[in-house]
């Protein structure tokens, strides 16, 4: 019978981000700030207007 793995504590995980990043940084690479709100994804397809209500349209 198969055991799953634990996962690694919380703690363990950020410090080890934590040192990779430090080698990051050690090795000439640079951390840009990105301000709140801001996406690294661009919008391929043009906005969608969705209808609510009867699909009908109203004879004019």
């Amino acid at each position: 019978m198969a055991t799953k793995k634990k996962q690694p504590a919380a703690s363990e995980t950020s410090e080890s981000i934590e040192k990779q990043m430090q080698e990051f940084l050690a090795r000439g690479g640079l951390i840009d700030k990105i301000d709140s709100g801001v996406s690294g994804q661009s919008q391929l397809t043009g906005s969608r207007h969705i209808s609510l209500g009867n699909s009908k349209t109203k004879a004019q």
